[in-house]
């Protein structure tokens, strides 16, 4: 039998591990960028692996050229508890758009994209181009693409389900939109809501105190979460995990008649 888990695939010769990795790489991603077949000497060096024998996580970077400093796809995967598998980060970087250094500090620091420590300064500059927390370019708009070519790679390891974990309140919407539901946090997303009504706790916050602040947050996701993420919530957004059936949309919404 094949393996059903990330622990078991990493258990393979490198070779294999490439092979079975390499599916849920969205075609449309490799033919936009014409990357040459990733089993090939071009190809090898342009898609990177961290997944060592014995553990049960991978980190996946597929760059469209080599030394380029960011890859067009990252994603790091883990094994949960009864063998399901969790995603923890998966990133779609536009190589063309615009660098916004949120991912580290003046001097190189890393900010693990603003959870650790915040490079203000290019935070500002990035929500002024209309991007969202932790995106250090803008994204790729594939994401509808990935989560069919996951959903591939899921169901042939076996699986019906599997697990995000939205890192940012946006991330948690845009899941909401492609059909995942919650397995915790989603009394947090309604209270937030809630709190960015007219008369709520949250609306009276923004205040205009930070450029992460503007009124206009209320009635947009992505000012909504930037102003999370400035900390209005007076705690990190945390302990919300989701799931989503293979082939099948929970139709959650958590923020009616918002705009993004």
């Amino acid at each position: 039998m094949p393996p059903s888990t990330i622990g078991g695939i990493n258990l393979l010769p490198e070779s294999e591990k490439r092979a079975i990795y390499s599916r849920y790489i969205p075609s449309l991603l490799l033919e936009k960028y014409n990357i040459p077949p990733l089993t090939s000497a071009a190809g090898y060096n342009l898609l990177q692996f961290r997944f060592a024998s014995g553990s049960t996580d991978v980190e996946m970077r597929l760059f469209h050229e080599i030394n380029f400093p960011d890859p067009i796809l990252y994603a790091h995967l883990t094994d949960t508890m009864n063998g399901q598998i969790h995603v923890l980060l998966y990133i779609l970087n536009d190589p063309a758009s615009l660098r916004f250094d949120v991912d580290k500090m003046p001097n190189g620091s890393p900010t693990k994209f603003g959870t650790l420590q915040r490079n203000i300064e290019a935070e500002k500059s990035a929500l002024e181009a209309g991007l969202a927390p932790g995106q250090v370019r803008r994204g790729l708009r594939l994401l509808g693409q990935a989560i069919d070519a996951f959903e591939g790679f899921i169901s042939a390891l076996g699986h019906d389900m599997y697990f995000v974990e939205p890192l940012y309140y946006h991330n948690a919407v845009i899941f909401e939109r492609y059909g995942f539901a919650y397995q915790m946090g989603k009394r947090l997303m309604d209270s937030i809501h809630k709190g960015f009504q007219s008369d709520g706790d949250l609306t009276a916050q923004l205040d205009g105190s930070t450029p992460f602040r503007q009124t206009e947050a209320a009635n947009e996701i992505r000012k909504r979460s930037w102003a999370i993420h400035d900390g209005i919530l007076g705690e990190p957004f945390t302990n919300v995990t989701m799931y989503k059936r293979v082939g099948v949309s929970a139709g959650i919404n958590t923020t009616p008649d918002c705009k993004w």
